[in-house]
């Protein structure tokens, strides 16, 4: 049973063991979240990149420009898997970033302004498992407001499976969830962290306050080993960035 992890490293440990159950439980589509704003996501790439080690080639891992995509190649000129952007030009040039060797795919922080070619590539990808790392596809306005772009995000991001999900409310509550554990929610009381609920689904904004109401009344949840999870990863996070 995964508990709220102290470090990012921690955090990006659990994410591959997670990514990596739900990948043997025959889930295609799956997301990693870890909602912090400082995160730099070349390095938690790096980080995670062992997660799909016994893919090797068949491993192709799509940035979203050209530019982070020739900086991932300088970078990591002695990989085995293949490097590319998703690019935000036209949606008819796509099919040829898809071939049939490939095998999996993993898309580092993709946001709401590729979705239309991201949900392109995923039509080619076809059955074959992809995973979103740190995606970004709800920001408000990016695709746009009307009615279509709307649905079209709605349309793709309905089909995605959150293995691993990390979210400081702020900082002394948490949204954690660790494949397959459920959803949690977690609450720093008298020191330490304690799950005070259980979910099947994620929950909503307006649904986390509703249980950290009703937690603020009784207490019988399940404390954490370490106090202060969220607070530290603020202030490792801030370390990493500066």
């Amino acid at each position: 049973m995964a508990e709220l992890p102290n470090t990012l490293e921690d955090a990006i440990a659990q994410a591959q063991v997670a990514t990596q159950a739900a990948l043997a439980d025959g889930y295609k589509r799956l997301q990693v979240e870890l909602v912090f704003p400082e995160l730099k996501h070349m390095s938690v790439a790096e980080q995670f990149l062992p997660a799909f080690q016994a893919y090797d080639s068949r491993l192709k891992i799509f940035f979203t420009d050209a530019g982070a995509a020739a900086l991932a190649r300088r970078d990591w000129a002695d990989v085995p898997f293949k490097i590319e952007d998703i690019g935000s030009g036209r949606v008819a040039s796509l099919e040829s970033k898809i071939q049939p060797e490939d095998e999996i795919f993993l898309f580092i922080a993709p946001t709401s302004v590729e979705v239309p070619q991201l949900e392109k590539l995923c039509e080619y990808i076809g059955d074959r498992p992809f995973v979103l790392l740190n995606p970004r596809l709800d920001e408000a306005g990016a695709v746009g407001i009307g009615y279509t772009a709307r649905q079209t995000r709605d349309r793709f991001i309905s089909t995605l499976e959150s293995c691993y999900y990390l979210r400081p409310v702020d900082d002394e509550t948490g949204v954690f969830r660790c494949y397959p554990q459920q959803w949690e929610i977690w609450v720093q009381k008298s020191g330490n962290y304690e799950k005070i609920a259980d979910l099947a689904t994620k929950p909503a904004g307006d649904e986390v306050d509703l249980i950290l109401a009703k937690g603020s009344q009784t207490s019988n949840g399940t404390p954490a080993k370490k106090p202060g999870v969220f607070k530290s990863l603020q202030r490792f996070l801030k370390a990493l960035s500066s």
